[in-house]
């Protein structure tokens, strides 16, 4: 099949195939809420979840406290998660037309990691609200990122030309590494704790973090989808798409502070999970095409199917010991993203 028989049969995307995505994220939802250390019938998942939804008297059980305090919070958590990440990956893959950007590729992820593991190693925490603590540092620090990351790129670079951007993220990422392990060592007595935060977990994650991430996610995630068509002019060029009337400048600072915004609020809750950004909207484009208007809602479905079945795998794989869920992601998505290259340049 041609590269052009290939465009045109994925440009046939329908939102029946939406509808199939859906059912395959549900059920992958399903699977998550019944496997674990201890597996439930799914007839019990079931009628749990529901009886809890039309508020009926639920007799107390080990099944019910597992699914409505672990599970339950956890899976919605991950989906949740990994629907942001996956949108903010082809948010930036569109916008910076580099097919190895996602949203750390600006460094904010690490700078969002940086401050949370600043407010983890040294007890920053806010009266009442200890979570506080940790997610208000990590959008303090995804801020101040962006900020520097674009004043610099800026006085080096007025028109803030994308291989622009994705070199000051790069070096600032370096940057925040080496701040990161000078932290673990003047905090030793926390360095297990922080090197699995930074490595991703959301073992601990509760209704209240899926809630907070829902909200990041309609109206941050709202903006970026509203942006599908200027995505789509960028990929024919940054002079074309200012030709056809696309306010590039503006565009960018709003993609870039959206997708920033997002990634702390998922990095102050489930730490920094790699390559979902990075690897995502490539396995989605294979199937829906490069349409942001059709890939972007595609993405969510897709990311959040993915980042389940890994934390699947991360909590089930060396039970009952547990995994980062960011190793899972790692080593499935650099495995993936090889492949995927490997055939598009065969393709080409």
């Amino acid at each position: 099949m041609t590269r052009d028989k290939r465009i045109r049969k994925r440009e046939g995307f329908s939102p029946v195939h939406y509808l199939l995505f859906a059912v395959i994220t549900v059920i992958a939802l399903l699977v998550c809420i019944v496997a674990g250390s201890v597996n439930i019938p799914i007839k019990d998942t079931v009628r749990i979840i529901l009886d809890s939804i039309l508020g009926k008297e639920i007799p107390p059980s080990a099944f019910k406290a597992i699914i409505l305090s672990v599970r339950l919070p956890r899976v919605i958590c991950v989906a949740l998660e990994g629907a942001a990440l996956s949108l903010c990956g082809a948010c930036m893959q569109g916008l910076l037309q580099n097919p190895l950007a996602d949203g750390s590729t600006m460094g904010v992820s690490s700078g969002a990691a940086l401050g949370a593991v600043l407010s983890l190693a040294f007890g920053i925490t806010v009266p009442g609200f200890e979570q506080l603590g940790t997610m208000g540092m990590s959008m303090l620090f995804a801020c101040i990122s962006l900020f520097m990351i674009l004043s610099l790129a800026y006085r080096l670079d007025n028109s803030l030309a994308t291989y622009t951007i994705i070199l000051i993220g790069v070096i600032f990422s370096m940057f925040v590494s080496s701040i990161l392990s000078l932290v673990v060592t003047f905090a030793p007595d926390r360095a297990k704790n922080i090197m699995f935060w930074t490595m991703g977990s959301l073992a601990s994650t509760r209704f209240s973090d899926a809630i907070i991430l829902l909200i990041a996610l309609i109206v941050f995630g709202g903006v970026l989808l509203s942006l599908s068509s200027e995505l789509n002019a960028f990929a024919i060029g940054e002079q074309n798409a200012l030709h056809v009337g696309v306010d590039v400048k503006k565009v960018k600072l709003v993609v870039l502070i959206a997708v920033s915004a997002m990634i702390g609020v998922c990095v102050s809750i489930g730490g920094t999970i790699g390559f979902v950004g990075l690897v995502i909207p490539h396995m989605t484009r294979l199937v829906v095409g490069p349409n942001h208007k059709k890939l972007l809602p595609a993405c969510l479905f897709v990311g959040a199917t993915f980042l389940m079945m890994a934390d699947l795998v991360a909590r089930t794989i060396l039970n009952p010991r547990e995994l980062p869920i960011g190793v899972v992601t790692s080593f499935i998505g650099s495995i993936t993203f090889i492949y995927i290259f490997y055939n598009s340049r065969r393709q080409q």
